[in-house]
Order: C-alpha cells, then sequence, then structure tokens
C-alpha cells in the first residue's frame, strides 16, 4: 500500500508540476508581451491572451473541451477521441507485439549464431539511421497497398520497426548475461542448445527484455501517431492530430488531443511495468 501511494503522490506531483510550467509560462509570456525581457526578441511560443483559447490555452480549458462539442454541435470531443484511441490502441499492441517477437527472434539468432551478427547486425542498426519520419509515409502507403492486409496494418508495421530495434539489442545482452560457470556445466552434461536457451540464457535474460519492451511500449505509440498522420485514411490519434492542426480555431481540440496521446503513452508504459513486476515476483518466488 505505501508503495502504491508513493506511486500516486509521484503521479500527482508530476501533473501539479507541469500544469505549473504550463500556466507559468503563459503567464510570463504575457507579462513580458511574448518577448525574451531587454532583447525584443519573440518567444519560442506566442501567447494571445486569456480572452483567445486558440494560442496556448489554460489546462482547464483543455480539459473542459473534452465535454464540448468538437464539431459546434452533436458529438461530444471526448466520445470522438475514445473512438479514435481505440482505432490507435489497435495499431499499437500489433506493433508491439510483432516488435517484440521479430526483436527476441533476431536476438536469439545473433547469439546463437556469430556469423548471422556479424553479418546482419550493421544492417539492424543501419535501419534506425535513417529519417523516421522520411520513410513513414512509404512504408505505410506500400504495405496498405497489400489487398489482404487491413487499412490499419501499414501503421502497425511502422510501430513494429521502432520496437524491434531496443528489443533485439536488450535480448541479446540478457541472453549473453547467463552465468559462463552455468554455461560450462551444462555444455559438460551435453544439454541441448534449445533446453540451455530456455532453462539457463531466457530466465537470465528476463530483466532486459522488459527494458527492451519498456523502451518499445513508448515507442510504439509514437510510430502509431506518426504513421496515422502519413495514412490516407486520417484515422485515429494520429488523423485527428492532423485534422485539428489545419484549422486555426481548433487549437483547444488539438491540445486535448495531443493530451490523449501523451496519456496513452504513458499508460502503454504502465502496462509493461505491471506485467514486469508480476513476471518477476514469479521469477523471484521460484528461484530461478
Amino acid at each position: 500500500m505505501n508503495q502504491r501511494r508513493r506511486v500516486t503522490l509521484n503521479v500527482a506531483g508530476v501533473l501539479v508540476l507541469l500544469v505549473a510550467l504550463w500556466e507559468g509560462y503563459r503567464a510570463a509570456a504575457l507579462a513580458l508581451g511574448n518577448t525574451w525581457p531587454g532583447t525584443g526578441v519573440s518567444l519560442p511560443i506566442v501567447v494571445r491572451g486569456s480572452g483567445n483559447a486558440a494560442q496556448f490555452p489554460h489546462t482547464w480549458e483543455i480539459v473542459a473541451a473534452f465535454w464540448r462539442p468538437y464539431r459546434g454541435g452533436g458529438e461530444l470531443l471526448g466520445t470522438f477521441l475514445l473512438g479514435e484511441l481505440a482505432y490507435t490502441m489497435r495499431e499499437v499492441a500489433v506493433g508491439f507485439v510483432l516488435g517484440v517477437l521479430l526483436g527476441f527472434l533476431l536476438g536469439v539468432l545473433f547469439r546463437h549464431s556469430p556469423l548471422a551478427e556479424r553479418g546482419l547486425m550493421p544492417y539492424v542498426i543501419a535501419s534506425q539511421t535513417v529519417p523516421f519520419i522520411a520513410f513513414a509515409p512509404i512504408l505505410v502507403v506500400s504495405v496498405n497497398q497489400v489487398d489482404f492486409l487491413p487499412v490499419w496494418m501499414g501503421v502497425a508495421v511502422l510501430s513494429m520497426y521502432l520496437v524491434f530495434f531496443p528489443m533485439t539489442i536488450n535480448t541479446l545482452r540478457g541472453l549473453r548475461a547467463a552465468p559462463a560457470t552455468a554455461e560450462e556445466l551444462m555444455r559438460s552434461l551435453a544439454v541441448s542448445w534449445w533446453t540451455r536457451l530456455w532453462k539457463l540464457r531466457v530466465p537470465a535474460a528476463v530483466p532486459f527484455l522488459f527494458v527492451g519492451m519498456k523502451i518499445g511500449a513508448t515507442a510504439a505509440v509514437v510510430g502509431a501517431i506518426v504513421g496515422e498522420i502519413s495514412a490516407p485514411s486520417s484515422a485515429g490519434i494520429g488523423g485527428a492530430i492532423f485534422a485539428f492542426g489545419r484549422v486555426s480555431n481548433n487549437s483547444l481540440q488539438l491540445f486535448a488531443t495531443t493530451l490523449v496521446a501523451g496519456a496513452l503513452g504513458i499508460v502503454t508504459y504502465l502496462i509493461v511495468v505491471l506485467a514486469e513486476r508480476r513476471v518477476m515476483r514469479v521469477y523471484e518466488g521460484t528461484g530461478s
């Protein structure tokens, strides 16, 4: 209970700090006339004043926007974003699972075959040096050309792309973390490679695997949102951000949608953290 209370207080403290920074910048910008003191240079973000919510609104105005119609009448913004959030969560889940599986398989391959590691690892690393935003539209559109795949699969593949690299690296590090003495003992007993993998190397790699998954959880959300902005369907949270960003008087809706996107990233990370605690509790309880 004390740990839960501490986590709750930490989250609340971070939220209060973020709100204070937001409102503090807003107040300072208005007081200084949107310029740096004594220089006349404009601040990075211009604040238009308390009567104009189109630029840098108050935090409570952003929250209140969820309970207002987003098209001048009819459906509430919060209801609309819930539907878009469900669409994005499907892409994130599929992309995350595929990325974790691909990264794990590559890590196992590299641990088993030094030749494969020397031959393929440079390409794995090089794949992360390409500007992500540059090829995102190409990848999404190309995958969507495959007739038997659903229209959202291109975005899921983009999420997978961001997940598999940290998963590969951490899987490889974890599989190499098995005690050398235990490795030698199993080899001396003629234990098969498959048994050594699942009885020795994978248990030793569990903490490393969750490190890769925690990094990949937030990366999957980024990939899905960027992919939705690039996708022709304009669905999901990314599509909503793109649509609201094109209209200047939709800033409240834009900020509210961005808030939902940030919350999705936090929730996906926390899900992996909770899974890690559950697995590590069982893992430590068995004395593995």
